[in-house]
Order: C-alpha cells, then sequence, then structure tokens
C-alpha cells in the first residue's frame, strides 16, 4: 500500500484526494489508467473526488514522477505508477488494450543503433501497435 510519505518525499501536501486517487492507482488490477477510469473506479468505492480534480492530481503526480502519462494513438491519456522500471507496450487497436513486456535483446539493439550513429541513449519509449492474429 502506498503510505503518505510518498507524497512528501516529492513535495506534496497530503490530501484526502491524493491519498484515494494514490491508493487507487496502487490497488487496481488495471496498470494503465485514464482520469476518467480513475474517477469511475472512485465513484464505484463510494469515495466523492470529482473528475476536475482527478485531472489536476494525475497532473500533479506526473509533475512530481509518481505517474507516468502515456498518450498512446488513437486513445486519450493513460496514466500508471511510476514505480515499476522500464519496459515497452503493445496496445491493441481492436480494444485498446495495453500490454507491457520487456525484451533485452530489443534494449541492447537500440543501444547499438544509436551508438551506431553517434548518440548516447538518453531515453525512448517502445510502443508496437498490434491486433488479435485471426488465422
Amino acid at each position: 500500500m502506498v503510505e503518505n510519505n510518498e507524497l512528501r518525499k516529492v513535495g506534496l501536501k497530503v490530501t484526502l484526494p491524493r491519498v484515494k486517487i494514490l491508493q487507487m492507482l496502487d490497488s487496481t488490477d488495471q496498470r494503465h489508467m485514464s482520469a476518467e477510469d480513475v474517477y469511475k473506479a472512485l465513484m464505484e468505492a463510494g469515495e466523492d473526488v470529482g473528475l476536475a480534480t482527478v485531472y489536476r492530481v494525475l497532473t500533479q503526480f506526473e509533475a512530481a514522477g509518481l505517474v507516468t502519462r502515456h498518450n498512446f494513438d488513437g486513445g486519450h491519456a493513460v496514466f500508471e505508477l511510476a514505480d515499476s522500471g522500464h519496459h515497452d507496450h503493445m496496445v491493441c487497436v481492436d480494444t485498446g488494450e495495453v500490454i507491457e513486456f520487456m525484451d533485452a535483446e530489443i534494449e541492447r539493439r537500440q543501444k547499438e543503433i544509436v551508438l551506431e550513429h553517434g548518440f548516447e541513449l538518453v531515453d525512448h519509449n517502445l510502443v508496437l501497435y498490434v491486433r488479435t492474429n485471426k488465422k
């Protein structure tokens, strides 16, 4: 469970909406949630947090490095807790499902390609857009 000191560590005041949203992101099985998803989950849990507050808090969390925002093509922004280390994503173009994956060979090749072109890799984000293979 996410502690209140996580908020303090990043310089955010501990408020009830922030705690509720952080706990929701930490406890859900759904790793990638839109602001609307967070809002609906809070409403279903009987929490009284407005949609505008959810948007504002998620933006604050992003600025503080608590969450990562992804803007996948064809969809709205989704957020995930920034605690899981580097990974890449596959996004199903039919369902919008987001699948996380990590492949050491892909990571190695990306670094090699960057070096071959005379650059230093600072950061990267790999997103594969996929659909179910209908054989």
